[in-house]
């Protein structure tokens, strides 16, 4: 996978450096040179460069990124901006960071695909959603349980739980289904709000884009996966 991260902070250097050490492909951007030169070589590439003038972004190669994550904490101004540039060229996904719930509208209103609010979640967390796919969000117990927030897969949508048996045939439960329902913000921008079902029944149908949130063993839950991702 190819990402951009924008703004080489402790958060944003911090998923930069456990992306590229798993293998995917990291260019690190900021304004800084001495963060710029620091992360050099833990970094795939790093650039010195003001995202928030668009002439600038000329210089990255947008149209062969999958996604780029907006990680700029100190400077509220600079992140919108920089938010809206990408935004504005239609950039595969777009990850941006926010600061409180002001600037969490604000980036809803500008259509960002998700929202990172690292005061709640850490680098760690982040880097295992980022690099399993399907994984929307994930919880580790323990050592040995975890709870996780996947897409449902293809091959299930159209089917009941009582067809489907998670417990008997992967030893997994789905606590509940979380439908993703269109609705208008303030400003009149389109934004995804999520919707939680309760918990599912035998009857409960899979439809496409559902979230399932399951709970089990890290190993039944990677058969899982490995099965449908």
């Amino acid at each position: 996978m190819k990402l951009i991260i924008i703004g080489l902070g402790n958060f944003g250097a911090s998923l930069g450096t456990k992306m590229t050490a798993l293998g995917h492909e990291v260019i690190g951007v900021d304004t800084n040179m001495e963060r710029v030169e620091s992360y050099k070589d833990k970094l795939s590439h790093t650039i010195c460069l003001d995202a928030t003038d668009e002439v600038a972004l000329n210089k990255l190669p947008l149209n062969n990124t999958d996604m780029v994550l907006i990680t700029i904490g100190e400077n509220e101004g600079s992140n919108i901006m920089a938010t809206a540039n990408f935004k504005n060229r239609k950039v595969n996904r777009l990850i941006s960071r926010s600061i409180n719930n002001v600037h969490e509208n604000v980036l809803h209103a500008i259509g960002v695909d998700q929202i990172i609010r690292p005061e709640e979640e850490s680098a760690e967390r982040w880097t295992k959603k980022l690099n399993t796919k399907g994984i929307i969000d994930s919880f580790e117990l323990n050592k040995e349980y975890s709870i996780i927030e996947v897409i449902v897969p293809k091959e299930l949508v159209g089917l009941s739980f009582d067809e489907i048996q998670f417990k008997k045939k992967y030893n997994i439960l789905v606590m509940t289904v979380i439908k993703n329902k269109q609705e208008t913000s303030f400003l009149g921008q389109f934004k995804i709000v999520p919707q939680v079902q309760g918990f599912p029944s035998s009857t409960t149908v899979l439809e496409r884009d559902d979230v399932l949130v399951i709970y089990g063993s890290n190993n039944d839950i990677y058969k899982f996966m490995r099965k449908y991702y």
